[in-house]
């Protein structure tokens, strides 16, 4: 059998996309968590371009980029597909998964925000969860894959989670429920699925975490 790695950290949204595809596939595999202060080797080796996770290891080859690897994971294990099999379904779901892409920086800019930068970075948000609302959940029942999770679901996982833990870190409430009904029943419907609950980032951990960074960095901002 193919000796599967992961290169990941524990508060790593991409790394937890590539985790929940191996686990959504059955793909047995070892994961190995960087501390990103202090790179591994091995992880520079494998990913001297970016220099970050995730990186995947099949077979001595390192895949890099969390979308490229959750593709790459689809055409080699093809068992529950996470992508349609329709060509207009697929270009629809690779449309999102793009947008989820691009939208990833927010996590960042609302982290590293205080003031009005932070005002400009929720503005952000909004604008995304709003596209989420309108346009992107407009049909959708339970996930965007219908009643199975898909890898659209997954590129939109920082918003399931990662917003809940900087909403806790920063005091703000972004994803009102009144205000954005078909994306907080996604959210609850994605963190029901089995693969997702049973394979949970620690979120009091990456809380405890980020709170400590984020403290760090406004003491040395203002200094």
């Amino acid at each position: 059998m193919a000796v599967v790695k992961l290169f990941g950290a524990f508060f790593s949204p991409y790394a937890f996309r590539v985790i929940w595809a191996l686990k959504l596939k059955g793909i047995p595999y070892e994961y190995i968590d960087e501390d990103l202060r202090n790179k591994s080797p091995l992880l520079l080796q494998y990913n001297p371009i970016h220099k970050k996770v995730p990186v995947l290891i099949h077979d001595g080859k390192p895949i890099c980029e969390s979308t490229v690897i959750l593709q790459y994971i689809d055409e080699i294990w093809p068992q529950t597909p996470l992508l349609p099999a329709d060509p207009y379904d697929r270009a629809v779901a690779l449309f999102w998964i793009k947008f989820a892409d691009d939208k990833g920086y927010l996590m960042l800019k609302l982290y590293q925000a205080n003031g009005e930068e932070q005002q400009a970075a929720v503005k952000e948000w909004l604008e995304m969860l709003e596209v989420m609302e309108e346009h992107a959940l407009i049909g959708v029942k339970k996930l965007f894959g219908g009643d199975e999770i898909n890898m659209v679901d997954i590129a939109f996982s920082f918003v399931a989670i990662w917003l809940g833990v900087l909403e806790d870190i920063l005091g703000l409430e972004i994803c009102e429920p009144h205000k954005f009904p078909r994306v907080s029943s996604w959210i609850q419907n994605f963190k029901s699925i089995p693969v997702i609950k049973d394979n949970f980032p620690d979120t009091d951990k990456m809380s405890t975490f980020l709170k400590h960074g984020r403290e760090m960095m406004l003491t040395s901002k203002s200094n």
